[in-house]
């Protein structure tokens, strides 16, 4: 009995209760968090399933954004994860990352806030430092493109208004949207995001180009110069 039990695997479920068959037969929204993942996993190890492997990386990260997070070290500790499951799982976790970001094309028009939150979310929420991104629009709000004008540390970055009025003058932008993130997760502004708020502001203006907003990303939060009727 012991060893019938060691030897217990997915091939073993109903195959209505098996992940994979699930998912190509309902879709990959009716999954768990677990079951997705122990697809990529793919194989357990005795006496262990990749569904019972993918609950206790869950057990132990919380959350997948954690997992995406976490480093091969870390990982490993989970029996069952090596460096291939380990490469399957932060490859497939980028991948939606990635395909988060397409969305934001040259031609798209921004309409609101929650417009560039939406394609800026999932690359900048976990970010250990701050990324300072300038999104440069045409006369009708269309993205021409965006440019990353500075990385800094934990707390700050720091940001030339000479570097950001190059970009603008070299693609002839409308207008302007400031983005960056705060690693803290308290997307509230420091005195120093809007002192640079308001030099940005007034170097634009004398281009004659028109700030529509400068974003702030926390976690699963952001704040909005323009909706809070600073811009």
């Amino acid at each position: 009995m012991e060893k019938d039990r060691k030897h217990y695997t997915i091939k073993d479920w109903p195959e209505y209760e098996r992940p994979r068959e699930r998912l190509l037969h309902h879709g990959p929204e009716y999954l768990s968090d677990a079951e997705l993942l122990a697809i990529l996993i793919n194989k357990g190890y005795a006496g262990k399933t990749s569904v019972e492997i993918a609950r206790n990386l869950l057990t132990q990260f919380g959350t997948l954004r954690n997992i995406m997070s976490a480093s091969y070290t870390e990982m490993k500790e989970i029996k069952g994860i090596g460096k291939a499951k380990y490469a399957q799982i932060r490859a497939a976790l980028e991948m939606g990352v990635r395909l988060s970001q397409e969305k934001i094309l040259p031609g798209k028009k921004i309409q609101k806030a929650q417009d560039v939150v939406d394609y800026y979310y999932a690359e900048m929420k976990d970010k250990k430092k701050e990324l300072f991104h300038i999104i440069l629009l045409d006369i009708r709000y269309q993205i021409i493109r965006d440019v990353l004008i500075s990385m800094g540390s934990l707390s700050e970055t720091t940001v030339h208004p000479r570097e950001v009025m190059k970009e603008v003058v070299k693609e002839s932008a409308a207008a302007v949207i400031f983005l960056h993130n705060h690693p803290s997760g308290d997307p509230q502004p420091s005195q120093q995001d809007r002192d640079l708020t308001k030099r940005l502001c007034e170097s634009c203006n004398m281009l004659g180009v028109k700030v529509l907003d400068h974003i702030i990303v926390g976690e699963d939060c952001f704040y909005s110069f323009a909706q809070m009727g600073q811009i």
